[in-house]
């Protein structure tokens, strides 16, 4: 049953809607992701991402860091892996497609997040797909909201938590023979430790976690690919190969390539998914396209770099035969490849990176499966504490768990998720390019950071709490309305 749903889903149902929505929105957008590439560093190397107003809200940089401990995880390192050893080396090519036009429903998504985000009772925020459902399409579409916060706790806050710690007692089992309740203890503790102090020190540990686990995961690769220099030409020829089926002999054909590149690919970055949203929400930024512009750019960390970076330890390795397969699958294939370019170190790296990618990722679910909990009930902490307990409890459990049908599971629920979330863009397209457009007309003015005024958008039902201006936008904003130079 599990796989005949997998396969209607994304074999169909995700396929059209998917890239329907990435390239719908690339080419009304004009090409977003790329026009605003530049930004994204600009953006990032400003003040302005750091910046927290007077409720100590979370700063760009640290939703940002926040959604990519999410999308890099398991997918990253095991992911991939599986992806090449089930669709053949042609699956990165379309994971790497799905990452390009991904950034542009990243934006979208996140976008239209912080448009719709809602002022919590203690000045911080909360948004995501449930919130924009309700508040852009109106209250006889809560049922759909609903229905998504149910979709979004079963498979962020319980299966995925559960799949990540499965990926990392198995890999320390693997690695230093650590027996895999040992492993779940801790990790749970461990977990337990920071979810009871909520969302501002899951975004503390995330802000200086992320960038050492992403930045040292990255470096290793570069090393490799810097001793097998000569052969990087010969293995992007490869990938491109055998994603048009010009590789026969090569894993499960084109067909193969694509399913394996559309679903690891998602499961990676998870644009379009609604996972992210949840978390740009929560950000102060003075206007809603400047997340969604941060967010577009963890899309390209997560798959075009960290992706990659594990497609090339593995097929650079002499582990992976294109004709034959390898031996071993999943996060044991990585390690294999990165120990037989280093020497056995190597699985012990790979082993620490999961543990800090798993990690990571665990404390994003967890933050997730709160925010659906809170659409359905406010400041019931009870029920949060209850949520926490449950979260350590499963983290330990996972660990020790044979989850194969929790993987077909999660593979169901997660595409669900996916088509609720892109039917409410499909249906929220415009919104998301009037929101863009006064964005751009703002930079078309010479404005360098352009400030969203809801006050302009009286229709769109916003919460104005949401969208207080600190003292020093507003005075900004005000001499653009009186006509002053632009700054």
């Amino acid at each position: 049953m599990l796989d005949m749903l997998n396969d209607l889903l994304w074999g169909k149902v995700l396929l059209v809607l998917l890239v329907g929505v990435g390239i719908g929105f690339t080419v009304a957008s004009r090409f977003v992701q790329f026009r605003y590439f530049g930004e994204m560093f600009r953006i990032l190397g400003s003040g302005q991402a750091f910046k927290r107003n007077k409720h100590g809200h979370l700063s760009s940089f640290q939703a940002l860091v926040l959604s990519v401990a999410g999308r890099v995880g398991g997918g990253n390192i095991a992911g991939v892996a599986v992806a090449i050893t089930l669709g053949g080396p042609g699956a990165i090519f379309w994971m790497w497609l799905v990452g390009l036009m991904g950034m542009a429903t990243s934006f979208l998504e996140c976008t239209l997040a912080q448009t719709y985000k809602e002022a919590e009772g203690d000045g911080t925020y909360r948004g995501g797909p449930a919130y924009y459902i309700v508040k852009g399409l109106g209250k006889q579409w809560r049922w759909l909201a609903a229905f998504y916060s149910v979709l979004l706790l079963l498979t962020f806050g319980f299966a995925f938590t559960a799949l990540q710690s499965y990926a990392v007692a198995t890999s320390f089992g693997d690695a230093f023979g650590v027996p895999v309740l040992y492993s779940g203890i801790a990790l749970a503790m461990l977990v337990g430790l920071i979810i009871f102090g909520g969302i501002k020190r899951i975004a503390r540990i995330s802000e200086f976690l992320v960038p050492f686990m992403a930045v040292s995961y990255i470096a290793i690769a570069l090393l490799v690919i810097a001793m097998n220099i000569t052969e990087i030409p010969g293995v992007i020829v490869l990938i491109v190969k055998s994603a048009f089926g010009l590789e026969p002999l090569i894993g499960g054909g084109i067909g193969a390539a694509i399913m394996m590149g559309l679903k690891r690919g998602l499961f990676s970055n998870e644009a379009g998914l609604g996972s992210a949203p949840n978390v740009a929400a929560v950000a102060y930024v003075p206007h809603p396209a400047n997340q969604g512009i941060v967010q577009a750019f963890s899309v390209f960390i997560d798959t075009v770099i960290i992706c990659s970076a594990t497609a090339f330890l593995i097929l650079l390795s002499g582990v992976y035969d294109p004709a034959a397969g390898a031996g071993v699958e999943g996060i044991a294939l990585t390690q294999a490849a990165l120990a037989d370019h280093v020497g056995e170190w190597g699985r012990t790296f790979v082993s620490l990176a999961l543990l800090l990618f798993a990690f990571s990722t665990i404390l994003y679910n967890y933050y997730l499966g709160e925010n659906s909990l809170n659409f359905f009930s406010r400041d019931n902490q009870n029920l949060f504490n209850a949520f926490r307990v449950a979260i350590v409890l499963l983290v330990c459990w996972g660990a020790t768990t044979d989850l194969g049908t929790v993987f077909g599971f999660a593979d169901v629920t997660m595409g669900l998720l996916a088509v609720v979330n892109l039917i409410a863009l499909i249906m929220l397209f415009k919104c998301g390019l009037r929101i863009l457009k006064d964005f751009d007309v703002q930079r078309r003015q010479g404005i360098k950071q352009p400030i969203f005024d809801a006050n302009q958008h009286p229709d769109l039902d916003l919460d104005p709490k949401a969208w207080e201006l600190e003292p020093e936008e507003a005075e900004a904003l005000k001499q653009r309305l009186e006509g002053a130079p632009a700054k």
